[in-house]
């Protein structure tokens, strides 16, 4: 059975290739602006639903694998950052403080849709201006969510994680358990 990845993410395509899949990469071009009050789980699995329903449009057949990652402090949605001041704005918020990532994952054949949910607890050092404004220069902050990447560099921003790891980096390991059910139907 033909997998399609419906991500551009590096990340997502380094995770899917670990678990040893055979797939290919169509990365939609959707909307992703989240509506005003939309519970933060309810928007990273639309938005991962929305990513899958359209690239299973395309291949009939295929098992679609789609996610969508967001960060939230307080309440409030971390998506990626505008610009470098909109990344710092984030890691000040994020600095010695606890916070939720989220992945949202669809994976869908044809109409045959499943969809979850996973959450992960992240708590961040804290950090100075300096540390924060020699991280945004890196450039590694600006195409993540809450403006950073646990894989990489901003690995050492990070004190602990409660959780699956690889949900931080955008795809939980729980996605290829239920990849399998998909493709034994």
């Amino acid at each position: 059975m033909q997998i399609i990845l419906a991500s551009a993410s590096p990340r997502r395509h380094e995770l899917l290739t670990a678990a040893g899949f055979s797939f290919t990469v169509y990365a939609p071009d959707i909307d992703e602006t989240i509506a005003p009050g939309v519970r933060p789980k309810d928007a990273a699995r639309e938005l991962a639903c929305q990513k899958a329903a359209a690239v299973a449009a395309l291949y009939p057949g295929a098992c679609v694998i789609a996610a969508d990652t967001i960060v939230v402090v307080d309440g409030e949605i971390l998506g990626k950052p505008a610009d470098e001041a909109d990344a710092a704005r984030m890691l000040r918020q994020l600095s010695e403080r606890e916070h939720t990532v989220i992945t949202g994952v669809c994976m869908q054949k044809d109409t045959r849709r499943v969809a979850f949910a996973e959450q992960t607890q992240v708590q961040f050092y804290p950090l100075t201006d300096d540390e924060i404004a020699r991280y945004v220069a890196t450039g590694e902050p600006m195409d993540k969510a809450g403006a950073y990447g646990i894989q990489g560099r901003g690995a050492v921003l990070v004190k602990g994680i409660v959780g699956d790891f690889y949900n931080v980096m955008g795809l939980p390991t729980s996605a290829i358990r239920h990849l399998q059910s998909l493709q034994d139907s």
